[in-house]
């Protein structure tokens, strides 16, 4: 039977001890040994790669094509070489400045042990009161990963950092919990699968780098990193076998992030 080891971590720019926590991740990393894994907020210039700074050259890396002035924007890492890329646009509305924001999802086709996969990096505003913008941003997502799906034998797994709580519209959207605009959806959350009676907040004051260098100290802990597995009419494509918090410790007095990570073994049904 095939099985997928899925991640997906924001990891912050360069801000804080980079030095130390790119051997927190880098370590991380090598210890779970994934076969995807979206990450958001990485930094990509023409000196330097910093995904490349975390994974060995075993490892293909795929970066977002538009990215701030600073070269912040999303990647994605395999075991495997793509099929294909595509990307979805995201500036939804004027609010959206794609030099603040990248404004774009990447979906990468893989062949992997459990068949096709189409891998989304799914990475939407980030400002508090932007679920509108969030809103927009999922259905043009949804709508996209379904013309690409359309008629395929083939598995959906979404990833990112999506800025929203379980409870909002936009993750509700992509939980099959409400419509929006004219579509409905269903993906399967791999932490409620797993965890349904655990809070499994990613964005939290256990985490000190979260008012290191911009205080979010004023603001609940949250769950706003998710894994999720598009669902047929039976329930995800894909069993849920586990899902765990990634990167939730401090090693050596060091936290990897100012996000928790999420992982998820995913097997055929």
């Amino acid at each position: 039977m095939g099985a997928l080891r899925v991640a997906t971590v924001n990891i912050w720019c360069r801000h804080g001890d980079w030095e130390a926590r790119r051997e927190v991740l880098r370590e991380g990393f090598r210890t779970l040994q994934p076969d995807l894994v979206a990450l958001q907020e990485t930094v990509v210039t023409d000196e330097s790669d910093q995904t490349r700074e975390l994974f060995d050259d075993e490892y293909h890396v795929l970066h977002q094509g538009r990215r701030t002035p600073e070269g912040v924007g999303c990647s994605i890492v395999s075991k495997w070489p793509a099929v294909t890329v595509d990307e979805i646009d995201l500036c939804v509305t004027e609010r959206v400045d794609p030099r603040d924001f990248p404004g774009r999802s990447t979906v990468a086709e893989f062949e992997t042990p459990v068949g096709t996969v189409l891998f989304v990096n799914h990475k939407p505003n980030w400002q508090i009161a932007y679920e509108r913008e969030r809103e927009l941003q999922a259905v043009n997502a949804a709508a996209a990963i379904e013309k690409l799906a359309a008629g395929r034998d083939l598995h959906v797994v979404l990833a990112g950092d999506f800025d929203a709580r379980p409870d909002t519209a936009s993750v509700r959207f992509w939980t099959g919990r409400q419509s929006l605009g004219d579509l409905s959806v269903n993906y399967q959350d791999a932490w409620e699968f797993a965890h349904p009676d655990e809070s499994g907040h990613t964005f939290t004051l256990e985490n000190p780098l979260i008012v290191s260098e911009a205080d979010w100290s004023r603001i609940p802990a949250r769950r706003i990193d998710y894994l999720m597995v598009r669902c047929d009419d039976r329930g995800p494509t894909l069993r849920i076998r586990s899902a765990g918090r990634l990167f939730d410790q401090p090693v050596d007095g060091h936290f990897g992030t100012d996000h928790f990570g999420v992982t998820a073994e995913l097997e055929q049904p």
